[in-house]
């Protein structure tokens, strides 16, 4: 039987009318162990985020904008239907179960992977038709018998030489959030939170440096939930010194149950789990994570270490599209291929000290592939890199301090004019955010406009966010902060001094081409008036952007002085870290351009 047909074997068993997969973990985390793979074991789709659902004679996969080419050719052939999601007239998989699971059904999702926030809505939509959620079934687990053990890799300290504060510090700052919001007691479940928190790192998520685990903090006592064996007997000493307790992670839910009915616990709603949560009787405080917010501002300690991790990144990455040029311009074409990216990048950034993995899988597609804003080469499915078009390259890497994210494009052979006024147009979108002036506070989600304004004047679009939230050698995406116009303009949302957020507008035809150019920028100071504190972008990512597809016409001045300062300081940064034909190759793409330039 095939993993659906298992699965609708156990529903009928267990009377459920509908079963529900998120994307998801206890920790609620969007890399996931092998353990939480439920939609790798059950579809063929390869991409990293998606909802199921499994009826008794339907099964759907929702997906969003960057995944509908990939997960239509994905799923051609297979018992899945692809349900888009993304625009108004999309319905999503919670308003689809309302309407098609009969009055009083019964739906199953398990607790453990379902965030406190996600169960009240699936209350609320259901409550009309009295359809019920049980939770306390993991269907899909009992059907995958070969299914992966939890991850029992070592934790390890972050030394403070870059970690900068001390976790009894970092402590202390949440306890009075804690304070201020009336509770004795502070559940935290959520992986990059918990390693700041304590400065610790893992290996138990793929290209995030977090591990397995939660932590409830009391007013003066603190322990850590985590897997028997990960924390040797040193680390373990330190901790005891710093009064946190190692426990079993499986024990953590049964300590939450024990708070009695006169404590107060704070947990986010949104990243905890209702079966964490719903043994517990002490009185509940539902507010974001004290720690997200503090995470998500760097201080100037670590800024300087992500400024110098800039500098290691952009030197690697002169070496590499020197390289590529050279790959490109004398050699049989037959031999460049798409999974020769990631490995060649993956050699240089591993010469880098610090070096710990990649940041997230890398992205490196020609032509068409490129327009699936997601899509990875496998090898089994991949591209020549030959002919004519655009190539996109997405990748990063984590070192001890920082995380890198960067998105370049690079000519091959003689690109369209069609091509260039796409990458015209996404370099002015990207330089427009870049440049941009704002009020300190000011909700992440307000700016988006600016960025999309050069596509929206060509009637183009593109369905992913701007900006996403980057970690300190964390997770490359973290909050609160997004750019995207459809996430809610919320007071968490709101920008403050510290904060590095990816700059990554795009432009994508469907099976011709893809186009987005991506840094990193950091949220600072730029002045105060009588209107208030304003901020605005340091461009920290330090790489050549590629002038070759600019239709220079088509710029403004100030873009053009915007792109020739940008070049004269990533040439400043990196021509002392690199050498020979790496050093030639940034001479040569970081050469000031002007309106009478031909590129």
């Amino acid at each position: 039987m095939s993993p659906v047909e298992l699965l609708r074997a156990a529903m009928r068993s267990a009377g459920v009318d509908a079963c529900l997969i998120p994307s998801a973990d206890p920790h609620l985390s969007e890399y996931l162990p092998e353990y939480w793979q439920l939609r790798g074991w059950l579809t063929t789709f390869t991409g990293s985020v998606g909802t199921l659902v499994v009826t008794a004679d339907f099964a759907g996969l929702w997906v969003d904008s960057r995944y509908w080419v990939q997960a239509e050719n994905e799923l051609a052939g297979t018992a899945w239907t692809l349900m888009k999601i993304g625009t108004a007239a999309d319905q999503a998989h919670t308003q689809w179960l309302a309407e098609h699971i009969a009055h009083q059904g019964v739906v199953a999702v398990d607790g453990r992977a379902l965030s406190v926030a996600g169960r009240d809505a699936l209350i609320a939509v259901f409550a009309d038709r009295a359809i019920r959620l049980e939770l306390t079934l993991d269907l899909p687990g009992q059907c995958w018998l070969d299914r992966p053990a939890l991850p029992d890799a070592p934790i390890r300290g972050l030394p403070l030489e870059y970690a900068g504060q001390s976790r009894s510090h970092k402590i202390e700052r949440v306890r009075h959030a804690m304070r201020e919001q009336g509770a004795q007691w502070h559940v935290i479940s959520t992986l990059d939170d918990i390693a700041w928190l304590l400065n610790l790192r893992g290996s138990d998520v793929t290209y995030n440096p977090v591990f397995l685990s939660h932590v409830l903090i009391g007013s003066h006592t603190l322990q850590l939930f985590v897997m028997p064996g990960k924390i040797d007997a040193a680390l373990a000493r330190e901790l005891a010194a710093d009064g946190i307790e190692v426990c079993d992670y499986a024990l953590a839910s049964d300590q939450l149950a024990n708070l009695t009915a006169q404590d107060v616990l704070m947990f986010d709603p949104v990243r905890t789990t209702c079966a964490l949560i719903d043994r517990v009787q002490a009185v509940s405080v539902r507010t974001m994570n004290p720690s997200t917010f503090f995470k998500s501002q760097k201080t100037e300690f670590e800024l300087n270490h992500v400024r110098r991790v800039m500098e290691q990144d952009g030197a690697a990455l002169c070496e590499f599209f020197a390289w590529l040029e050279g790959m490109i311009a004398v050699c049989d074409s037959q031999l460049l291929h798409e999974l020769m990216i990631d490995e060649r990048l993956i050699a240089l950034r591993a010469r880098q000290a610090g070096f710990i993995s990649r940041s997230f899988g890398t992205i490196s597609a020609f032509n068409s592939n490129g327009a699936m804003p997601h899509y990875r080469p496998t090898a089994t499915s991949h591209a020549r890199i030959a002919g004519d078009g655009l190539l996109l390259i997405d990748s990063g890497a984590q070192y001890l301090g920082g995380t890198t994210d960067i998105t370049r494009v690079v000519p091959v052979g003689q690109p369209t004019v069609a091509m260039k006024d796409d990458y015209t147009a996404v370099l002015r979108a990207m330089i427009a955010l870049s440049a941009l002036r704002f009020p300190r506070g000011i909700a992440s989600p307000l700016i988006d406009a600016v960025a999309r304004a050069p596509l929206w004047e060509r009637l183009a679009e593109y369905g992913h966010g701007t900006g996403h939230g980057v970690g300190y050698a964390l997770n490359v995406h973290e909050g609160p902060q997004v750019i995207s116009y459809r996430a809610v303009p919320a007071p968490h949302t709101a920008m403050q001094p510290g904060m590095i957020t990816s700059n990554e507008p795009g432009l994508y035809r469907a099976g011709r081409w893809g186009i987005r150019i991506e840094n990193l920028v950091c949220n600072q100071h730029a002045g105060e008036s009588e209107f208030g504190e304003f901020l605005q972008f340091e461009t920290l990512t330090l790489c050549p952007i590629d002038t070759r597809c600019i239709q220079i016409e088509q710029l403004r001045l100030d873009e053009i002085s915007w792109l020739n300062a940008y070049h004269a300081e990533v040439q400043r940064r990196l021509a002392p870290h690199v050498e020979g034909a790496a050093l030639q190759w940034l001479l040569h793409r970081t050469a000031a351009i002007s309106p009478q330039t031909t590129t």
